[in-house]
């Protein structure tokens, strides 16, 4: 575990959303100075400091690292929402570039580390999960654009670099999946097709160990890792948790999964009415049809020393206590 960061500065993006939100507050704890870059007009967090910036405009990028100077870039933010592959590369692919672009303004720099995506990769079998090794393969847009990402990343040569590729992650402030825990608050366990289908899953809390370990540890120069927990699940088993967790009787509802074309469609169809992405639509769904989506983190256990300290049957409880405590349910 990285107990100790007391004089080290790491500049951070996406410190407004889940995952970020909770690097920083790690981040803060163990005595690091935190930066946070923020789009312009976006209101300054009453955690750590925060420097405004513009993603589409280098320049600004640029003077934050040469008056930073930090130790390290962590570069958190992104887009899971878009209609066209453009709009997923102005979220994802265009702020990497621009703040590589500008960390070579900074020779002092320790390592840039890159938050990926399990999806860059592409799915997998349900008897084979990835591995680092794996030719990446990924089926829409939003992994394609983070696959771009992390080649933007991996083909520099001015300072050192991390990419980690988290799986499933849930836990304290998480939206998207949320509703799992919504519906079984409501008595409703549903699947559209999915209930035997595999996924590997990992808590917020341990993606943030593996992040600061790959940001850190020597040996992960320029390595990519994949972060799951343990062995991987069904959509049966990890909801299965989410219903003990609720304390009620909670009903299974196996729905068609014809349902999600259908739904998948008519999102698709209000965002070009008015413009507006939405988490769900046909890439979504070709996302959901995979029978498996499942990784293996044994290269971070064995060169990083990471161990995964939450297990589903720990975790999702914790996650639906924080909902309840926050107000969410």
């Amino acid at each position: 575990m990285t107990d100790d960061l007391s004089g080290k500065k790491a500049l951070l993006t996406g410190a407004s959303g889940f995952i970020g939100g909770r690097l920083r507050d790690a981040l803060l704890a163990r005595g690091a100075d935190v930066v946070a870059i923020r789009r312009p007009g976006s209101p300054a967090s009453k955690k750590g400091r925060s420097v405004e910036a513009d993603y589409d405009r280098p320049e600004t990028l640029t003077r934050v690292m040469e008056s930073e100077k930090p130790d390290l870039v962590l570069h958190v933010a992104g887009v899971t929402k878009g209609v066209t592959y453009g709009d997923f590369r102005r979220g994802n692919v265009v702020p990497t570039v621009n703040l590589l672009r500008a960390a070579k303004a900074h020779p002092g720099l320790g390592r840039f580390v890159l938050m990926s995506s399990l999806a860059a990769a592409g799915p997998s079998t349900p008897s084979r999960p990835m591995r680092e090794t794996d030719n990446a393969r990924p089926i829409e847009f939003y992994g394609q654009s983070k696959l771009e990402a992390e080649l933007a990343v991996s083909g520099q040569k001015d300072f050192s670099w991390s990419i980690v590729r988290p799986s499933g992650v849930y836990g304290p402030g998480d939206a998207d999946y949320f509703n799992l825990f919504k519906e079984a608050r409501a008595g409703r366990n549903v699947f559209f097709g999915n209930r035997h289908r595999w996924f590997s899953a990992i808590y917020v809390d341990d993606l943030i160990e593996a992040t600061l370990l790959a940001a850190l540890k020597p040996e992960a120069d320029r390595q990519l890792y994949f972060v799951c927990d343990g062995l991987p699940i069904t959509w049966e088993t990890f909801q299965a948790e989410i219903k003990r967790a609720a304390g009620r009787r909670v009903r299974d509802l196996n729905l068609p999964e014809a349902l999600v074309d259908v739904a998948a469609f008519g999102g698709e169809l209000l965002s070009r009415i008015d413009k507006k992405p939405r988490l769900f639509n046909r890439q979504k769904a070709k996302m959901g049809a995979q029978e498996a989506w499942t990784c293996t983190s044994e290269k971070l256990r064995s060169q990083l020393g990471w161990t995964s300290e939450t297990t589903i049957g720990a975790g999702v409880p914790r996650t639906f206590d924080w909902y309840r405590s926050e107000r969410w349910l």
